[in-house]
């Protein structure tokens, strides 16, 4: 397995603690963009860019986690994803998410992570399009690989508190090869039965873990209430924007 590079500023007794963590190069993009190769021209502008030009927001994606999605309304149309992410503040994470976490992932969409203080802040109608981490957290459905345990843990109990806005943008789950149709929105799991068991397990056994035994470990993490308003779907109401090329999972 490759090292990717990984920073996590970690809190422990008071003290910010960088940890270097390796993690990913493990899990293939789930389609090929159409294409010629890259010319040698192209290889140049590429090597070029990356030796001159500064990247400080992709700097700042020093935080990878691995978990799942559903397209808001279609349960049954799950998949995994990689979110590489840049923690803003106390109160803010932003991610974007990949279908893979090898040099061809396909960039599948966007999350933005809020605090339980900032949700409640919304408006209803804006809630309804947010997700919880409750379950994706005590499960040991949502992990942070490479890291050690006892700084993954201390970023869960963080996590556990927050609710996610997240969209897809390429559906390289329908092996679409390019991003076809519009944004989709997608959710998270709520309760055990409902992720494809198959799907988890084809996780843990390309990152060497074991999500059941993590949701052990986690026993310990106190589980907060779901905040109203979150989760929309599990009340029946389902909002989804309407895609008018049928491209996309349509509810």
């Amino acid at each position: 397995m490759t090292c990717t590079k990984a920073v996590f500023p970690i809190l422990f007794a008071g003290f910010i603690t960088l940890l270097t963590a390796c993690a990913g190069d493990n899990s293939d993009s789930n389609v090929v963009a159409p294409g010629d190769i890259k010319s040698p021209a192209t290889q140049s502008l590429d090597a070029g860019a990356a030796l001159l030009q500064s990247r400080p927001p992709i700097d700042a994606l020093n935080a990878y986690l691995d978990g799942f999605h559903f397209y808001n309304g279609h349960m049954d149309a799950q998949m995994e994803a990689h979110h590489y992410c840049a923690i803003l503040n106390e109160e803010v994470i932003q991610c974007v998410i990949y279908d893979g976490n090898r040099k061809d992932a396909k960039l599948m969409g966007v999350e933005y992570i809020i605090s339980e203080q900032l949700f409640a802040g919304l408006p209803k109608a804006e809630q309804a399009l947010w997700h919880s981490h409750v379950h994706e957290v005590k499960s040991g459905q949502l992990v942070a690989p490479g890291i050690p345990k006892v700084a993954e843990h201390a970023l869960m109990e963080k996590l556990v508190h927050t609710y996610g806005k997240t969209w897809h943008t390429w559906h390289t789950d329908l092996n679409k090869d390019l991003p076809l149709g519009v944004p989709q929105l997608m959710m998270g799991f709520t309760a055990d039965g409902q992720a494809d068991p198959q799907m988890v397990a084809d996780r843990d056994r390309r990152f060497r873990l074991d999500s059941a035994q993590k949701k052990k470990a986690r026993a310990d993490i106190p589980t907060p209430v779901v905040a109203p308003g979150a989760d929309a779907w599990s009340q029946g109401e389902v909002f989804q924007i309407v895609d008018p090329t049928n491209t996309a999972h349509q509810h």
